[in-house]
């Protein structure tokens, strides 16, 4: 657990149940989300937890059952909504504009302005001011990354995009980040970097809830494993007590 890991619950999930026809999804699901955490959601395909992790980030609704923020308890009927109360997410296919540099996507959707003249309302792009803070926040992740403005993400590596995916989510979260499968694809060397940030990023104190099938990154990097499978939760354990051979067995119920 990390030192900003201090037990204190963030975001809670009571009773969460989602069904789609006779297929159900979710059933029954309680979680807690607790502050500084590294928590990873793993479970064979179909097993729900990408259903859950919607759920969580208001992507979908839940059919019953209740989310506590902070203590309060909330609706979710969209993402906009989840941003709003601080919850972010990393898509596996990352949501980035390939077209954008770095701090276009940093703030895409939620660009700065300034004042022109004498008119009443910010009307012209705050570009320096935005370049000044993506710059410093990719500084502050150590996140290294050639050119932030002028050069297309597109043209980047898969490490550098998933960095800059992560950083742009980062900036945005107040205290609780999603990412799906947040080494997929990835190579060895660039893997390590992105593990690497996704600590630093549960070091600063934010909540860290990851889907993901590499079970050696999921030992390496998670302070908590919840299992799903079938719909239902069936293991929330400490990382530290299980094995990849335990939590292959737990996965597909052996």
């Amino acid at each position: 657990m990390t030192k900003q890991a201090d037990g204190r619950v963030l975001y809670s999930a009571r009773q969460i149940s989602k069904s789609y026809g006779p297929v159900v999804a979710c059933d029954l699901v309680d979680l807690d989300i607790r502050a500084g955490e590294i928590l990873a959601i793993v479970g064979d395909n179909g097993a729900g937890k990408t259903t859950l992790v919607k759920i969580l980030s208001g992507a979908i609704s839940p059919d019953s059952g209740s989310l506590i923020r902070n203590g309060q308890e909330v609706t979710l009927s969209s993402i906009k909504q989840a941003h709003d109360l601080g919850i972010e997410i990393v898509y596996q296919e990352l949501a980035l504009a390939p077209n954008l540099d770095v701090v276009s996507n940093v703030f895409l959707g939620r660009e700065l302005f300034r004042k022109f003249g004498f008119l009443p309302y910010p009307r012209v792009l705050a570009s320096k001011k935005m370049i000044a803070l993506a710059r410093t926040e990719l500084a502050r992740l150590d996140v290294n990354i050639p050119a932030i403005s002028g050069l297309s993400v597109g043209r980047m590596s898969g490490g550098q995009r998933q960095s800059v995916a992560i950083a742009r989510a980062v900036y945005w979260a107040s205290d609780i980040l999603f990412m799906d499968e947040p080494t997929a694809a990835l190579g060895v060397k660039e893997s390590k970097a992105v593990l690497k940030l996704i600590r630093k990023v549960a070091d600063e104190g934010v909540a860290v809830i990851m889907i993901s099938h590499a079970m050696p990154h999921v030992l390496q990097l998670a302070d908590r494993v919840v299992v799903m499978r079938n719909g239902v939760k069936v293991e929330d354990c400490s990382a530290e007590d299980l094995t990849v051979e335990s939590l292959i067995k737990l996965i597909v119920g052996a």
